[in-house]
Protein backbone atom coordinates (compact mmCIF):
# COMPACT_ATOMS: atom_id res chain seq x y z
CA UNK A 1 0.00 0.00 0.00
CA UNK A 2 1.17 3.47 -0.78
CA UNK A 3 1.60 5.71 2.12
CA UNK A 4 3.01 9.09 2.23
CA UNK A 5 2.91 9.56 5.78
CA UNK A 6 5.08 6.28 5.85
CA UNK A 7 7.57 7.84 3.58
CA UNK A 8 8.02 10.94 5.28
CA UNK A 9 8.25 9.30 8.58
CA UNK A 10 10.98 6.71 6.99
CA UNK A 11 12.81 10.25 5.26
CA UNK A 12 13.06 10.92 9.12
CA UNK A 13 14.69 8.10 9.67
CA UNK A 14 17.35 8.80 7.05
CA UNK A 15 15.80 6.45 4.80
CA UNK A 16 16.59 7.49 1.92
CA UNK A 17 16.13 5.13 -0.99
CA UNK A 18 14.59 6.44 -4.32
CA UNK A 19 12.05 4.34 -4.66
CA UNK A 20 9.41 3.50 -2.32
CA UNK A 21 6.03 2.24 -1.65
CA UNK A 22 5.87 3.40 2.31
CA UNK A 23 4.84 0.11 3.26
CA UNK A 24 5.49 -0.68 6.97
CA UNK A 25 7.55 -4.12 7.73
CA UNK A 26 4.43 -5.84 9.07
CA UNK A 27 2.74 -6.10 5.76
CA UNK A 28 5.65 -6.98 4.03
CA UNK A 29 6.33 -9.76 6.04
CA UNK A 30 2.30 -11.30 5.52
CA UNK A 31 3.23 -10.89 2.14
CA UNK A 32 6.10 -12.84 2.22
CA UNK A 33 5.27 -15.64 4.38
CA UNK A 34 4.08 -17.98 2.12
CA UNK A 35 6.86 -17.49 -0.17
CA UNK A 36 9.88 -18.59 1.81
CA UNK A 37 12.93 -19.97 -0.01
CA UNK A 38 12.53 -18.66 -3.15
CA UNK A 39 15.18 -17.65 -5.39
CA UNK A 40 14.06 -16.84 -8.77
CA UNK A 41 11.00 -14.80 -6.63
CA UNK A 42 13.66 -12.78 -5.09
CA UNK A 43 15.76 -12.42 -7.94
CA UNK A 44 12.36 -10.64 -9.88
CA UNK A 45 11.94 -8.68 -6.12
CA UNK A 46 15.14 -7.08 -6.46
CA UNK A 47 14.96 -6.15 -10.05
CA UNK A 48 11.80 -4.37 -9.10
CA UNK A 49 13.95 -1.80 -7.54
CA UNK A 50 11.77 -0.42 -4.51
CA UNK A 51 12.97 -0.54 -1.73
CA UNK A 52 10.43 -2.58 -0.08
CA UNK A 53 10.97 -4.89 -2.87
CA UNK A 54 14.35 -5.63 -2.62
CA UNK A 55 13.63 -5.97 1.36
CA UNK A 56 11.38 -9.08 0.34
CA UNK A 57 13.82 -10.06 -1.74
CA UNK A 58 16.31 -10.62 1.02
CA UNK A 59 13.95 -12.47 3.18
CA UNK A 60 12.72 -14.89 0.68
CA UNK A 61 15.84 -15.68 -1.15
CA UNK A 62 18.04 -19.19 -0.23
CA UNK A 63 21.41 -18.30 1.16
CA UNK A 64 22.84 -21.09 -0.56
CA UNK A 65 21.64 -20.45 -4.01
CA UNK A 66 22.96 -16.96 -3.50
CA UNK A 67 26.19 -16.39 -5.92
CA UNK A 68 29.21 -14.11 -5.24
CA UNK A 69 28.45 -12.25 -8.29
CA UNK A 70 24.33 -11.61 -7.34
CA UNK A 71 26.42 -10.10 -3.89
CA UNK A 72 28.40 -7.64 -6.12
CA UNK A 73 25.46 -6.73 -7.96
CA UNK A 74 22.55 -6.36 -4.95
CA UNK A 75 25.39 -4.06 -3.26
CA UNK A 76 26.12 -1.34 -5.73
CA UNK A 77 22.05 -1.02 -5.72
CA UNK A 78 21.43 -0.48 -1.99
CA UNK A 79 20.48 3.16 -1.98
CA UNK A 80 19.86 3.07 2.02
CA UNK A 81 20.64 2.03 5.65
CA UNK A 82 17.43 -0.27 5.86
CA UNK A 83 17.69 -2.26 3.07
CA UNK A 84 21.94 -2.53 3.29
CA UNK A 85 20.91 -3.84 6.78
CA UNK A 86 18.30 -5.70 5.64
CA UNK A 87 20.24 -7.76 3.06
CA UNK A 88 23.41 -8.22 4.91
CA UNK A 89 21.39 -9.47 8.13
CA UNK A 90 18.44 -11.40 6.76
CA UNK A 91 20.55 -13.48 3.70
CA UNK A 92 24.51 -12.37 3.24
CA UNK A 93 25.80 -12.91 6.56
CA UNK A 94 23.96 -17.09 5.98
CA UNK A 95 25.82 -17.27 2.69
CA UNK A 96 29.46 -18.69 2.31
CA UNK A 97 31.25 -15.52 1.22
CA UNK A 98 30.00 -13.66 4.42
CA UNK A 99 33.59 -12.89 6.40
CA UNK A 100 35.64 -12.81 3.10
CA UNK A 101 32.90 -9.69 1.82
CA UNK A 102 32.85 -8.23 5.19
CA UNK A 103 36.54 -7.48 5.09
CA UNK A 104 36.64 -6.23 1.29
CA UNK A 105 33.64 -3.78 1.44
CA UNK A 106 35.34 -1.94 4.46
CA UNK A 107 37.69 -0.76 1.89
CA UNK A 108 35.19 0.36 -0.72
CA UNK A 109 34.65 3.82 -0.97
CA UNK A 110 30.90 3.96 -1.27
CA UNK A 111 29.01 4.48 1.61
CA UNK A 112 26.49 2.02 1.39
CA UNK A 113 28.85 -0.51 0.81
CA UNK A 114 31.60 0.01 3.06
CA UNK A 115 28.99 0.33 5.47
CA UNK A 116 27.51 -3.17 4.63
CA UNK A 117 30.88 -4.45 5.57
CA UNK A 118 30.64 -3.03 8.70
CA UNK A 119 27.15 -4.22 9.30
CA UNK A 120 27.64 -7.97 8.29
CA UNK A 121 30.61 -8.14 11.19
CA UNK A 122 27.92 -6.99 13.32
CA UNK A 123 25.23 -9.44 11.79
CA UNK A 124 27.66 -12.16 11.84
CA UNK A 125 28.88 -11.33 15.74
CA UNK A 126 25.20 -11.96 16.61
CA UNK A 127 23.78 -14.77 13.95
CA UNK A 128 27.40 -17.03 13.61
CA UNK A 129 27.15 -18.12 17.58
CA UNK A 130 29.21 -21.24 16.83
CA UNK A 131 32.13 -19.22 14.74
CA UNK A 132 35.55 -19.56 17.16
CA UNK A 133 36.50 -16.06 18.04
CA UNK A 134 39.69 -16.04 15.63
CA UNK A 135 37.19 -15.34 12.55
CA UNK A 136 36.63 -12.15 14.64
CA UNK A 137 40.06 -10.77 14.79
CA UNK A 138 40.10 -9.35 11.49
CA UNK A 139 37.40 -7.65 11.96
CA UNK A 140 38.56 -5.70 15.41
CA UNK A 141 41.57 -5.23 13.24
CA UNK A 142 39.92 -3.37 10.92
CA UNK A 143 37.32 -1.73 12.99
CA UNK A 144 40.55 -0.21 15.38
CA UNK A 145 42.00 1.23 12.35
CA UNK A 146 38.24 3.13 10.81
CA UNK A 147 39.18 6.52 12.57
CA UNK A 148 38.69 8.66 9.95
CA UNK A 149 35.55 8.24 8.33
CA UNK A 150 32.68 10.75 9.12
CA UNK A 151 29.97 9.73 7.01
CA UNK A 152 26.87 8.95 9.59
CA UNK A 153 26.29 6.05 8.05
CA UNK A 154 29.40 4.66 8.44
CA UNK A 155 30.73 5.12 11.47
CA UNK A 156 27.88 3.95 13.34
CA UNK A 157 28.08 0.58 11.48
CA UNK A 158 31.54 0.61 12.82
CA UNK A 159 30.00 1.14 16.47
CA UNK A 160 28.19 -1.45 15.88
CA UNK A 161 30.24 -4.29 14.81
CA UNK A 162 32.07 -3.52 17.51
CA UNK A 163 30.17 -3.73 20.46
CA UNK A 164 28.41 -6.51 18.65
CA UNK A 165 31.86 -8.53 18.68
CA UNK A 166 31.78 -7.54 22.41
CA UNK A 167 28.78 -8.98 23.29
CA UNK A 168 30.00 -12.68 22.42
CA UNK A 169 31.96 -13.67 24.98
CA UNK A 170 34.00 -12.17 27.59
CA UNK A 171 37.43 -12.80 25.63
CA UNK A 172 36.27 -10.78 22.45
CA UNK A 173 34.85 -8.41 24.93
CA UNK A 174 38.02 -8.01 26.44
CA UNK A 175 39.65 -7.05 23.46
CA UNK A 176 36.71 -4.71 22.36
CA UNK A 177 36.91 -2.89 25.45
CA UNK A 178 40.44 -2.41 24.62
CA UNK A 179 39.78 -1.01 21.09
CA UNK A 180 37.20 1.21 22.29
CA UNK A 181 39.73 2.74 25.04
CA UNK A 182 41.74 3.43 21.88
CA UNK A 183 39.55 4.38 19.76
CA UNK A 184 38.23 7.35 22.41
CA UNK A 185 41.44 8.74 23.29
CA UNK A 186 42.05 9.77 19.16
CA UNK A 187 42.07 12.46 17.87
CA UNK A 188 39.95 12.33 15.64
CA UNK A 189 36.57 13.55 16.54
CA UNK A 190 34.31 10.49 14.92
CA UNK A 191 36.64 7.77 16.15
CA UNK A 192 36.17 9.25 19.79
CA UNK A 193 32.47 9.26 19.42
CA UNK A 194 33.08 4.94 17.91
CA UNK A 195 34.94 4.39 20.73
CA UNK A 196 33.21 6.15 23.52
CA UNK A 197 30.14 4.91 22.92
CA UNK A 198 30.83 1.16 22.36
CA UNK A 199 33.27 1.25 26.08
CA UNK A 200 30.22 2.86 27.63
CA UNK A 201 27.89 -0.36 26.28
CA UNK A 202 30.87 -3.04 27.02
CA UNK A 203 32.01 -2.44 30.00
CA UNK A 204 28.54 -1.46 31.57
CA UNK A 205 27.73 -4.06 34.55
CA UNK A 206 24.25 -5.42 33.16
CA UNK A 207 25.40 -6.53 29.85
CA UNK A 208 29.02 -8.01 31.53
CA UNK A 209 26.45 -10.53 33.58
CA UNK A 210 24.36 -10.78 30.64
CA UNK A 211 27.81 -12.34 28.37
CA UNK A 212 28.91 -14.31 31.34
CA UNK A 213 25.77 -15.83 31.74
CA UNK A 214 25.29 -16.39 27.84
CA UNK A 215 28.87 -18.47 28.33
CA UNK A 216 27.42 -20.68 31.60
CA UNK A 217 24.59 -21.62 29.08
CA UNK A 218 26.30 -23.13 26.35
Amino acid sequence: TYSEKEIKGMQRFGITAQKLFGTRKPVLRQITKPYRKNHELALRLWDEGYLETRIMAAWIDEPKLVTEEQMELWIKDIDSWDMCDQTMGSLFDKTPFAYDKAVEWTHREPEFEKRAGYVLMATLAVHDKKAPDEKFYPFLELISKETNDNRNFVKKAVNWALRQIGKRNMSLNEKAVEIARDLSEHQEKDARWIGKDAYRELTDPVQLNRIRNKRAKL
